[in-house]
């Protein structure tokens, strides 16, 4: 004979006699306990960043693996170039040479598993998978930003402190600022990641992404923490806050002391040795604080993936200018 028990918070649970015995009673705790046993976990993500293209998909294929192979390539150049040429064993190219590294792999732990789902029809990442992809990006993000403020540092010594450069800028100094940018980066995707898989996913696994970005995955918990997202938005606002005073800073300094050069080609020499690092902190900032910077109610994932998109291209083209001034630095 079969029971059926109901309870007020969800719908009926139904037991058979093979699973008790004639007569025994199921109390309310014993049904919480069954449901909360069958509750379904999430176990894997789908992405559905490209979904509504699905007939371009190979074309993007193609597009995105070309754009990958350009900055693989353009970095290779870079880093072949300052290795193998002892003229450019200086501060400024040691920290372009760290930056073309970090920039390479960034891109390696999102573009090509973005380049197998193109052409896959399943395209579903792990849960752990996901959380691996998320710290990663964060790390090397994050320490991104810290870079690009050491690479500020280091152009104010350059042209503020130009007789003492050397001996201020050692390889002590600039060793120390890398390790730094690399803490501060590991410790902000260490709690952002902890915070938002610690949440329970028990809904939907469809992520609506290319990708395990912090806004797409915090939307598909089962319940969201106010106290974990007010963590989130605060760390992500502070890796981009200090960062860019930081190298607000130095650049204030930078243009005063230009601008008291006396020759004209003085100062434009000056001002394009700082070219396009000022092009990168553009790009970089501007996509992120569009990205992360942002209440979580006018979250619209199309965009975010746009812009993520739109962010890796645009760095492909500052790597090639970023190469060709290494060249001429010979």
């Amino acid at each position: 004979m079969d029971r059926i028990l109901k309870k007020d918070c969800g719908p009926p649970c139904q037991r058979k006699d093979s699973d008790i015995g004639i007569g025994e009673e199921l109390s309310l705790d014993d049904v919480c306990s069954m449901e909360r046993v069958n509750e379904t976990v999430v176990r894997e993500f789908v992405f559905l960043g490209f979904s509504s293209l699905a007939r371009l998909q190979p074309l993007l294929f193609v597009i995105f693996l070309l754009l990958y192979l350009f900055t693989l390539g353009t970095n290779a150049i870079i880093l072949s170039t300052i290795v193998l040429h002892r003229a450019l064993h200086n501060p400024m190219f040691f920290f372009l040479a760290i930056l073309s590294c970090s920039e390479t792999c960034y891109t390696f732990v999102i573009v090509p598993k973005m380049l197998v789902d193109l052409l896959a029809q399943k395209k579903t990442i792990s849960f752990m998978g996901c959380a691996v992809q998320m710290f990663s990006f964060l790390f090397l993000g994050c320490s991104h930003s810290f870079l690009l403020a050491a690479m500020g540092y280091d152009r104010y010594m350059a042209i503020c402190n130009p007789l003492r450069y050397t001996v201020l800028m050692g390889r002590g100094m600039c060793m120390g600022l890398v390790a730094a940018a690399c803490a501060c980066g590991f410790t902000v995707a260490q709690i952002i990641t902890s915070l938002v898989f610690h949440l329970p996913f028990h809904s939907s696994n469809q992520l609506h992404h290319f990708f395990c970005d912090i806004s797409p995955v915090l939307k598909l918990a089962s319940y969201h923490n106010h106290f974990n997202q007010i963590v989130i938005f605060m760390l992500c606002t502070l890796v981009l806050a200090i960062p860019l005073l930081l190298i607000l800073v130095s650049y204030v300094y930078i243009v005063s002391a230009i601008l008291q050069f006396p020759s004209t080609s003085g100062r434009c020499k000056a001002f394009s040795t700082c070219a396009s690092h000022l092009m990168i902190v553009t790009v970089h900032y501007g996509c992120a604080s569009f990205i992360y910077i942002r209440p979580q109610s006018n979250y619209f994932s199309g965009q975010d993936a746009l812009i993520s998109i739109m962010e890796v291209n645009i760095q492909c083209y500052l790597l090639y200018f970023r190469g060709s001034n290494s060249q001429g630095g010979l």
